[in-house]
């Protein structure tokens, strides 16, 4: 059987556990012919605990049997799938492939963003990940001259459509955009990662990309009309909290350091998003827009 279709059903699997959260083999069963997975064939149980064990291996995603209840299955650790992790991400990523794979007569009709240049790197990189091999990269910054750098590579990491490697360069960590890299070579020389570096650390105080040496910072933000939906839905950062919520608006904070990714997240939802503290990023965002303001005069 075709690679394409073996993912089409572990990932229809993972869907239907995730949407009915527990299901008998017979309730999975019925579901599984009535979209006809597989031309309206019946998914036995050999296959589906030959899935079962792939779908652990590939996305680490546990599907358990409740013995007591039914003997209804369901996935054990949620968390992997919702939280940024590669496994959500391939999930995620080949759910949309396999959708949109079967809809090529609705190209007209499906509307995708731009993904910039640079991801011809990816393969290279990620193999240097996997061998911990250092990289030699040709890289211009926005209005500057290109050089040379030799890396070593910790982490990749996709923000706004845009693919950024975290590098040890022998004195600092930095952060390079692919869309920037004129070129990518791996080296045989190779580097030891450090066994006290997290890559998912190092950017859990951040929002975005950026990662300076803003200090931390108690933000609270009042939100209006739709925006806290949307905050709900998608909260900015792991440390989001809504503390308060009325007819009109809802108060929601952040313990983050408010770089500037951060405060342009902010400042895009406009006339819906306050922020109340602290009052220096209060008065930075003021400053800003009235900045923004006087070139409107």
């Amino acid at each position: 059987m075709k690679p394409a279709r073996i993912f089409q059903q572990y990932i229809w699997i993972v869907n239907a556990l995730r949407q009915y959260k527990r299901l008998s083999l017979e309730q999975l069963n019925e579901l599984w012919v009535k979209d006809q997975v597989i031309g309206g064939e019946p998914l036995n149980r050999k296959s589906f605990l030959r899935h079962k064990d792939a779908i652990l291996n590939m996305f680490g995603i546990v599907i358990e049997c409740d013995l007591e209840h039914g003997y209804k299955y369901y996935i054990s650790n949620p968390e992997v799938i919702n939280d940024d992790t590669i496994e959500g991400w391939m999930l995620s990523t080949l759910t949309v492939n396999t959708v949109l794979s079967d809809s090529i007569s609705l190209r007209n009709r499906i509307l995708l963003e731009n993904v910039p240049a640079g991801e011809e790197y990816l393969q290279t990189i990620i193999l240097a990940l996997k061998t911990n091999r250092r990289l030699t990269i040709t890289y211009q910054r926005f209005g500057c001259e290109s050089y040379e750098a030799t890396l070593s590579p910790y982490a990749l990491k996709l923000f706004r459509q845009r693919w950024y490697l975290l590098a040890y360069t022998g004195r600092y960590i930095a952060i390079y955009s692919l869309d920037r890299m004129l070129s990518v070579e791996i080296s045989d020389k190779t580097f030891v990662m450090p066994e006290d570096f997290s890559p998912a650390d190092f950017f859990a105080e951040y929002y975005g990309i950026t990662a300076d040496n803003t200090p931390m910072a108690h933000v609270v933000v009042r939100a209006y009309g739709n925006v806290p939906n949307y905050l709900r839905t998608l909260p900015l950062h792991a440390s989001q909290k809504e503390i308060e919520h009325t007819e009109e608006y809802a108060v929601f904070t952040y313990d983050i350091r408010p770089t500037v990714d951060f405060i342009l997240e902010l400042m895009s939802y406009t006339e819906g998003l306050e922020v109340l503290e602290p009052i220096e990023l209060r008065n930075k965002i003021r400053e800003t827009l009235q900045a923004s303001l006087e070139r409107y005069k």
